[in-house]
């Protein structure tokens, strides 16, 4: 999706099962860590794009939890096949914005496939997931297949500094024929999570280094959005 001739290709939200083309009045440029290069675009969104996203997970999340749970541990193990077949593709995306060189990126998409095939059962309902750009992917993964598993549908941002792999996962759950709307997926920094809680998230889960984590907590605190951190 090109926003405007002169800027390098914009990404936009995941929502309801397909892309989600906003036009917002700002965006994040994503860089290459390791050469300067701009090369993605993320738009910066709030209040109205959040809504959207949690409307498309708390519709989804009745049918998605009388699936029943071999039929949601299915629907996990084709995406982590489907992961797994596409690593280097994965992979290129990670090197390009974390910096990793090829043989950690690589790693990073066998512990997200890992994370999806062995989930445990967390807890239900609508889940907001806030990522840091430490580990974007496997993070991701480890976060959101334990509440999948229990019936949770999911919003997630990642981080604007590195958005393309939780996006193509998203986007790979609709190839691997999951329900629309139990995965979302939102861009922005924190009026995207201002927004999130705004929308009516049951809780938001942040998965990243603890110094962030402290900024989100404080957003879900001050709207009364339960929170809960996962420290790398």
């Amino acid at each position: 999706m090109e926003l405007a001739p002169d800027g390098p290709m914009a990404i936009p939200l995941w929502i309801n099962g397909h892309a989600f083309l906003t036009v917002t009045d700002s965006f994040f440029t994503v860089t290459n860590p390791a050469t300067g290069e701009a090369i993605r675009r993320v738009p910066l969104c709030g209040a109205s794009e959040a809504a959207e996203a949690v409307k498309a997970a708390q519709a989804a999340q009745p049918e998605w939890a009388m699936m029943g749970m071999p039929a949601r541990r299915h629907c996990l193990a084709n995406l982590a096949e489907a992961l797994d077949r596409y690593t280097g593709h994965f992979a290129k995306l990670l090197v390009q914005e974390c910096g990793f060189d090829e043989a950690r990126a690589t790693a990073e998409v066998g512990e997200a496939v890992a994370a999806l095939q062995g989930a445990s059962v967390g807890q239900t309902g609508v889940v907001g997931v806030v990522l840091d750009d430490s580990r974007p992917l496997a993070n991701f993964a480890e976060t959101i297949a334990p509440a999948l598993m229990a019936g949770a549908t999911v919003v997630v941002k990642p981080s604007p500094k590195a958005p393309s792999a939780v996006y193509a996962l998203c986007e790979l759950s609709s190839r691997a024929e999951w329900p629309a709307g139990v995965l979302n997926l939102m861009q922005g920094d924190a009026a995207a999570i201002a927004g999130l809680c705004a929308g009516g998230v049951d809780r938001l889960v942040y998965s990243g280094h603890a110094a962030l984590g402290v900024q989100v907590g404080a957003i879900a605190e001050s709207a009364g959005t339960l929170f809960e951190m996962k420290a790398a």
